[in-house]
């Protein structure tokens, strides 16, 4: 079950590689994130000190939660097996490449983030998936009329 998407991503990005990382959330993120409170739309993530961390991922705080509430938008740990991460590393210090996240999801009562490595397109890339979407889209409207 999807509880948020970044669509933007196919649409800025060459998508690379696929990783599915565990989010590291504590409290009442858990109920919140559930009951798809979730938005993945201005966030983006970063490796330090052979860690990964998601920035700007908002979290709405469990409305029945105590004042003890984390805050919306904190940094997030990516949970990623160690190889997962050298191989992300490696490929994001190539130049053009970065992480960005896909999908936020559940996964056997787990909430998990689907992150790519991806490189970014040039605005013709980006007019030409455009093309194709819209030539797609006519095709599917002609053979429905017929």
């Amino acid at each position: 079950m999807f509880l948020d998407r970044n669509k933007k991503a196919f649409f800025d990005f060459f998508i690379e590689d696929k990783f599915e990382a565990g989010i590291e959330l504590v409290g009442s993120e858990v109920k919140s994130a559930k009951a798809a409170k979730v938005s993945i739309k201005e966030s983006y993530i970063r490796v330090m000190k052979g860690e990964i961390f998601i920035m700007g991922m908002s979290i709405v705080p469990w409305k029945y939660g105590s004042n003890f509430n984390t805050e919306e938008r904190r940094t997030r740990k990516l949970l990623l097996h160690k190889k997962e991460i050298k191989k992300i590393f490696e490929k994001v210090s190539q130049k053009g490449f970065t992480i960005v996240p896909l999908d936020v999801h559940l996964s056997k009562g787990r909430i998990k983030l689907e992150i790519a490595v991806a490189k970014g397109k040039k605005t013709y890339d980006k007019r030409e998936s455009l093309a194709k979407k819209d030539a797609a889209r006519d095709m599917e409207r002609n053979l429905k009329n017929r």
